[in-house]
């Protein structure tokens, strides 16, 4: 009997601390719909391994910067860096996940195939890596993104949050710090240039970009005037389907 008294005390502790940690993150995701986040968990992480490491060099650069101050031409670029198809997923590209399981079973390198949205739940809530239980916990925080916040508000956060250098975060401080210039002012080959190495911002770099980098700028520009410019971001808030079919097409880098 005291067995089943406590298995039933735990269970309904579980069954309380789920629901309390589904609510908060409700709210929590909720609340930043409208409160700018001050910072992320990878960020956090970032600072938090410079500081055990003892970096001495380590110099962490983060602005937020509000969608309306940056320029036009970073946030097209890193749509057609990361996420052609974001005005019109809920949050998952399928088609592209199936082309990174058939390319990998293919012998080819693995590549990633999240959506931006996905990348803001990886940079608000968790860390980087490839385990099943963090990619579920991503996959629920990333319904809860696209449910709760328009596709400007999570394109705005991401642009904030996405890192560009090592301690460089937010396109804020990326053109501040490579560019000396302020973010409104990006012209399309650097916003194209900041969109590069996103891939892996540790192994490339923007102030000194190798081939690699400087083919793959120019693969994003020319991405971003198939698009159609700045124009294209009209397609957040009216998606028109007809587009989709022409974006399918595409040339994955």
């Amino acid at each position: 009997m005291a067995r089943r008294s406590w298995g039933r005390r735990i269970g309904r502790w579980l069954v309380w601390a789920a629901g309390l940690w589904l609510t908060g993150t409700v709210l929590a995701v909720l609340l930043m719909r409208w409160v700018d986040p001050v910072t992320s968990a990878v960020m956090l992480t970032d600072r938090l391994g410079a500081a055990i490491g003892g970096e001495a060099r380590y110099q962490f650069r983060h602005e937020w910067v509000d969608l309306a101050h940056i320029s036009p031409n970073a946030a097209v670029a890193v749509i057609a860096s990361e996420d052609q198809k974001f005005p019109y997923h809920w949050g998952f590209d399928f088609d592209e996940i199936q082309n990174a399981i058939d390319e990998h079973e293919e012998g080819h390198r693995a590549r990633g195939a999240s959506t931006i949205s996905q990348q803001v739940a990886k940079n608000l809530f968790l860390w980087n890596g490839h385990s099943f239980i963090r990619k579920g916990i991503e996959a629920y925080f990333t319904l809860l993104i696209e449910w709760l916040w328009p596709k400007e508000r999570i394109l705005e956060v991401y642009l904030n949050s996405a890192e560009f250098g090592r301690g460089v975060f937010g396109v804020g401080a990326a053109s501040s710090y490579f560019f000396h210039t302020a973010p409104s002012r990006l012209t399309r080959y650097q916003a194209a240039l900041l969109a590069a190495v996103l891939p892996n911002p540790r192994r490339y770099r923007v102030d000194a970009p190798g081939v690699y980098v400087l083919e793959r700028r120019d693969w994003i520009a020319d991405q971003m005037e198939s698009l159609g410019g700045t124009s294209y971001l009209a397609e957040l808030r009216n998606p028109h389907p007809e587009r989709l079919a022409d974006i399918k097409r595409r040339r994955r880098w």
